[in-house]
């Protein structure tokens, strides 16, 4: 395992990510975690549902970006971006 110099130190937002998990998009199931930000690794269309419960698309989002949202959802219905992965 790699040593980590900045363990103890505080993981507010704008700290990197120290954890990630591929998403699976899902009209019916929650991601596990809401995540600091989504990394979409193909461009494409991506739906999800906000925290506060409001469904969402952003569309033509270029491969390679990051959308700075902490989703509960994201949603198979309207996201046609793969390889998309939840930064935590």
């Amino acid at each position: 395992m790699a040593l980590n110099l900045y363990a103890g130190m505080g993981g507010d937002m704008a700290s990197p990510s120290a954890d990630g998990v591929a998403i699976t998009p899902s009209d019916t199931v929650d991601l596990a975690v809401a995540p600091r930000r989504i990394w979409s690794g193909s461009g494409g269309n991506i739906t999800i549902v906000t925290l506060a419960g409001t469904t969402l698309t952003y569309t033509n989002v270029p491969a390679g970006t990051y959308l700075q949202i902490r989703p509960s959802r994201i949603k198979a219905t309207g996201t046609t971006a793969t390889s998309m992965v939840a930064e935590l």
